[in-house]
């Protein structure tokens, strides 16, 4: 029986386009959890602002897009709202509020906020908005009084600074905001073709919505064993990017890597089954995906809106009723 527990998740609207490491961090974990939980999808538009500032002029076309991948890739938006950050204007209220119980030190501390800084030109260029990104992190994450957070790993402890700021509220106006846990899925890291972290940034992403040629393209020029010259040459399949997808969509990878490393199979060998497990896999997603026009990637954000609102006003009418404000 499907437990009525809420699951909040959200990713930034940065791009049009999602990649096959957006999917096995984070929503193929999102799409498990649906079945047992009530899951809010949430395209973060305004975290899209935090480094895009400058020109946000694609930030809402991005964000119909990235919804578009969200439903292509499994979610199912009769059991899961998916909602863009910005409609649900209650968000900005409770980051208003939370910002003004919120201590500097705590942002200042944040690993990230060091590493976004860079991304945009240095500490003199960086916007309120950037040091503030975990307050509004902690308002979209509170405002569902959610059980849990799907999150990987690498990037659980980037969420204890919301749980903080949900105890400091407490702590000053009352019990509000329930704790929430962290739920780590099983995920996959996917390296880029390049065997870099994969991101827009680098250019070395295979994307949900692509064609099949287009990954096709991208597979034969990824990174291999660079001493792998000759099929007999032994392979090192942890540090080539197409083993890496072999892993994890081909079924039989166990082989295929023992082979790689015996030198019985070469590098294009390699690619052109890697083309047809990738390719195969991403095959029902580019399906789903076609039969998503511009009208109904609205309705189902309306109603997916309407859903996240009607708990948004609840939880702020709480808020406000603790804080004496209302």
């Amino acid at each position: 029986m499907k437990s009525e527990k809420r699951i909040l998740s959200g990713m930034r609207s940065t791009g049009p386009k999602l990649h096959i490491g957006n999917y096995e961090g984070a929503l193929r974990n999102w799409v498990k959890l649906q079945s047992d939980y009530k899951v809010f999808a949430m395209v973060a538009d305004w975290h899209a602002l935090t480094t895009q500032f400058n020109d946000p002029s694609a930030i809402a076309r991005n964000s119909r897009e990235v919804a578009k991948d969200f439903v292509a890739a499994g979610i199912d938006p009769e059991k899961s709202p998916v909602f863009i950050q910005s409609h649900i204007k209650e968000h900005a209220e409770l980051h208003l509020l939370l910002s003004m119980t919120t201590p500097l030190g705590w942002l200042e501390r944040v690993p990230t906020f060091k590493e976004k800084q860079q991304d945009i030109g240095g500490a003199e260029r960086s916007p309120y908005g950037l040091l503030g990104y975990p307050v509004l992190q902690s308002a979209d994450i509170l405002m569902y009084k959610p059980y849990g957070v799907p999150v990987g790993k690498d990037q659980a402890p980037h969420l204890e600074i919301s749980r903080e700021i949900g105890r400091r509220f407490n702590n000053l106006y009352g019990e509000v905001f329930p704790e929430f846990v962290n739920i780590i899925g099983d995920e996959a890291v996917l390296p880029g073709i390049d065997m870099r972290k994969m991101s827009k940034t680098y250019d070395n992403c295979i994307y949900i919505n692509e064609s099949p040629d287009e990954t096709a393209k991208k597979i034969k020029n990824a990174f291999t064993t660079p001493t792998k010259i000759k099929k007999s040459d032994p392979g090192i399949p942890e540090g080539c990017a197409v083993c890496q997808y072999l892993r994890v969509y081909s079924p039989n990878w166990k082989e295929l890597w023992d082979e790689d490393r015996q030198g019985l199979r070469g590098c294009s060998q390699n690619k052109s089954e890697c083309i047809e497990a990738v390719n195969e896999f991403l095959r029902p997603f580019r399906e789903r995906r076609a039969e998503l026009d511009d009208d109904t990637i609205e309705q189902i954000l309306t109603k997916g809106a309407a859903e996240a609102r009607a708990v948004a006003q609840q939880t702020m009418q709480q808020v406000r009723e603790a804080m004496g404000i209302w």
